[in-house]
């Protein structure tokens, strides 16, 4: 493989003189003005990513100091945003996808925003129409109409077993999707959630917050963060909220190129 420990898949320029990173970036150019954009990623990447990115400022840099899963690194970047601001309404996107074309993204992800921000208690996923029965992706099974394409998320279902998979392919997009990995929510809501579903995870983010804007910000960083139970967001958070009558969970159809 072309990845290493130092230099990882999304920071390869293997695309056209491009790195994953790079593109995923200019994907939001337009729709997220830049002083606006973090990126969170391991600590000791810092240096790659600010050597790719010269934009982006120290200050825009969230760095783990080691990888504990999505929870963690959403709720991590959620925690520090909501103390910037408690109303802030974010969106996250991977740094290893293709998506095209981009001029449909936007719009789409806009729609997402828009709908967050008329709904703050609303947690918005992103569903792509499945090609195969993969074992390897977060399933949506859609529910009723919400505003414009979004539908209520009856369930999420994370990497099923092929037989399931396969009878959620043939059901169709119109009912099953998968989940791409990416969101849009309210900090303050997904820290809710957490709280609810994940508290252990939600008191150690809550103690790295606390101290982000004070001398203690690296200390506590390294002593609390490697402590924190290694999850994704899509066990933790968005299958029990599917099942949470007081959560609303959307999920808006992304008919796009998608790699």
């Amino acid at each position: 493989p072309m990845s290493r420990a130092s230099l990882p898949k999304q920071l390869i320029p293997f695309i056209a003189g491009q790195s994953l990173l790079e593109i995923a970036v200019k994907r939001l150019e337009g729709l997220v003005p830049p002083e606006r954009r973090f990126i969170c990623a391991g600590q000791s990447h810092a240096a790659a990513v600010h050597h790719a990115l010269p934009q982006v400022t120290p200050a825009q840099f969230l760095g783990e100091p080691c990888g504990r899963d999505t929870l963690n690194a959403v709720g991590f970047s959620a925690a520090v945003l909501a103390r910037r601001d408690p109303d802030a309404v974010i969106a996250v996107f991977t740094a290893d996808h293709v998506i095209e074309p981009i001029e449909q993204f936007q719009a789409i992800v806009a729609a997402g925003y828009a709908l967050v921000e008329n709904s703050p208690e609303t947690l918005v996923t992103f569903g792509i129409t499945p090609t195969h029965p993969a074992v390897g992706y977060g399933y949506l099974e859609l529910g009723d109409p919400l505003a414009g394409t979004a539908r209520r998320l009856r369930q999420f279902r994370e990497k099923p077993d092929l037989e399931t998979a396969t009878r959620y392919v043939e059901a169709g997009p119109d009912r099953f999707l998968w989940n791409s990995g990416m969101f849009v929510w309210r900090a303050k809501t997904l820290l809710d959630c957490i709280a609810r579903y994940a508290p252990e995870n939600h008191a150690g983010l809550m103690q790295i917050a606390d101290a982000w804007d004070t001398s203690h910000r690296e200390a506590v960083l390294d002593e609390v963060y490697p402590t924190l139970k290694k999850i994704s967001v899509d066990y933790a958070v968005m299958e029990p909220a599917s099942r949470d009558p007081a959560v609303t969970v959307a999920a808006i159809p992304m008919p796009l190129r998608w790699l």
